[in-house]
């Protein structure tokens, strides 16, 4: 029996693509933060629009070509191709037109993301459907719509910047959803329009100029191995490629711009797990890490506050064209009003412990405590030194035993990107504080030193299990006393994390949910415990903010700068 002809599919047909369209076109547009972030990065609202736009006309392409091959050719037309082509090549291009639909719906998600491979090969899709539409059954219709589409696109080639591949992009369950929506529709179309429609083998393999049902049954076999094969790909794919690592002359002049840099964290630089990101002047730097779609900035720019505007967009832009979320992690307040410029939210993480070495002393009834630690500890017989860069390296092997001994004690592993870990070169950069005990070393810290003597941290804190309880406020108490000697203005005591968070009526939500984790985490993690340390100094406190995406990304950010510092997941859990 001929195929149905009936107009009804039309309408069918226009309907599910229009349902399809506009229920991904409502995902895409229903958030109006991202276009108000690219608009201000690429300077005018048409870049934000225009893929989103290009996106929609790329799906509705796909749709037509899934649907036109599920419905029967114009018999007149047929009849006149049957003249000029031969079947191998009808049968043939109607297999690849389907193909080439189901890869339009695929590459939309490219296109949305501004992907620069999705915008060449949606442009060679376009002019493959034009053809093969011709070649297929005639459709000077749907040829004239796809070039129509194909214009929109030649000139926008500016917009597609990012160089991501597309297998390695999330597909959301809006964009799941309108690719099976299509393609499940054109099936339904494809067994309503061939009524008799007989699926078997002997129908599968049968080739003839009206074989319209056997046609439309092969390449509905085909748009569904193409979607299960990329899916497996999406399953296997490897990770993401890291960032590139620091060649020697990125760190020679990384070791420049720190050694005048006023903030002594900087020195984390060094540590060997991070990638740099210079200004075209090379006189700032960042220092990030790349885990997952996370690209991690620690602290803000390394450079004067005039150079941090130019960095910090260069690096919006680095992690934006490979597909990531740009993070700032631990950033002080001070250019809080230049990451808002461009759209990202800001939450605090906590506050910054800074002792004010210009009249720190022992003296007076504020300091009794430490007085009294520090005598007790000096009385026992414990004694303090100052180790130089030069002479730390003999005492390496005796610092690396104390370091493992203090590691099995607290159950844990080495940590990175954020802290200090032990390695040779590492500590043998910097003057090692060291606290003896007949002559055998029982504590140690390693000393940050920033530029112009403004500050000094204290990076690794190690000690075996036999030394006394106030074994490290007595090596702290001699360094800030030893760097009041040497002319330092501050000492940092670091980061006291979800503290001073306020939970006011009006507070964030973030500030209640932070707060909540606090109290149920105290048993895994000592957030307490460690504000307190760090209050027996009287230090000054400062906040510390995370500058990222919010929303549901903001849990999955989190998580990815606890695997930088583990080193993975399983470093997060395992402590």
């Amino acid at each position: 029996m001929p195929p149905v002809t009936s107009t009804r599919h039309h309408y069918v047909l226009g309907i599910t693509v229009a349902l399809a369209a506009g229920y991904l076109g409502i995902a895409l547009f229903r958030h109006s933060a991202p276009i108000q972030r690219l608009r201000r990065l690429g300077g005018d609202r048409t870049a934000a629009i225009v893929p989103r736009m290009l996106a929609i006309f790329t799906f509705v392409a796909g749709a037509l070509l899934l649907f036109s091959g599920a419905t029967p050719a114009i018999a007149g037309r047929l009849r006149w191709l049957s003249m000029w082509i031969p079947l191998p090549v009808v049968e043939l291009s109607h297999f690849m037109d389907n193909l080439a639909g189901v890869t339009l719906l695929i590459l939309a998600r490219g296109v949305e993301r501004r992907l620069d491979v999705a915008y060449h090969l949606t442009i060679g899709m376009l002019v493959a459907g034009i053809v093969l539409s011709l070649l297929r059954a005639l459709d000077i219709e749907q040829a004239l719509v796809l070039s129509l589409m194909l214009a929109a696109f030649l000139p926008s080639r500016k917009y597609f910047y990012r160089r991501s591949s597309l297998i390695e992009e999330r597909f959301s369950a809006s964009w799941i959803a309108a690719i099976l929506l299509v393609t499940l529709g054109s099936i339904a179309l494809g067994i309503v329009s061939y009524a008799n429609l007989h699926i078997s083998t002997a129908t599968f393999f049968h080739f003839a100029r009206h074989a319209q049902a056997a046609r439309f049954l092969r390449a509905s076999a085909g748009v569904l191995a193409t979607l299960m094969v990329f899916a497996a790909l999406r399953l296997m794919r490897t990770a993401r490629k890291p960032a590139p690592r620091p060649t020697q002359a990125d760190l020679r002049d990384a070791r420049a711009i720190v050694a005048n840099y006023p903030q002594a964290a900087a020195q984390l630089a060094f540590l060997g797990d991070k990638s740099f990101l210079f200004n075209e002047q090379r006189t700032g730097f960042i220092m990030f890490g790349v885990h997952g779609r996370s690209w991690v900035s620690l602290g803000d720019p390394i450079c004067t506050p005039s150079d941090a505007t130019e960095l910090i967009r260069s690096f919006i832009r680095l992690a934006d064209q490979n597909g990531g979320w740009p993070v700032f992690y631990k950033v002080a307040p001070t250019l809080l009003y230049l990451y808002l410029d461009h759209g990202l939210n800001v939450v605090k993480l906590g506050e910054e412990a800074r002792v004010s070495l210009a009249d720190f002393s022992l003296e007076g009834s504020s300091r009794k405590n430490l007085r009294r630690v520090w005598r007790k500890i000096t009385d026992d017989g414990y004694r303090f030194e100052i180790v130089q860069p030069a002479d730390v390296p003999p005492l390496l092997p005796e610092l690396r035993a104390v370091s493992d001994e203090w590691l099995r004690q607290k159950q844990t592993r080495e940590k990175s990107f954020s802290l200090g870990s032990f390695s040779d070169d590492y500590v043998a950069r910097y003057p090692v504080a060291i606290a003896r005990k007949d002559g055998r070393i029982v504590a140690f810290s390693n000393a940050w030193l920033s530029g112009g003597k403004e500050e000094i941290e204290a990076d690794l804190m190690r000690y075996t299990t036999d030394a006394p309880p106030g074994i490290m406020r007595f090596v702290l108490i001699e360094m800030m006393l030893w760097a009041q000697g040497e002319g330092f203005r501050w000492f940092n005591l670091g980061m006291a994390s979800l503290s001073g968070l306020s939970v006011h009526r009006g507070a964030p939500i973030w500030n209640r949910l932070a707060v909540a984790i606090r109290g149920y985490g105290e048993r895994f993690y000592n957030f307490q415990g460690i504000r307190e340390f760090k209050q027996w100094f009287h230090p000054e406190w400062d906040p510390i903010f995370l500058v990222s995406a919010g929303g549901a990304a903001r849990p999955v950010i989190l998580a990815n700068i606890a695997a930088l510092i583990s080193g993975d997941l399983q470093g997060v859990i395992q402590k």
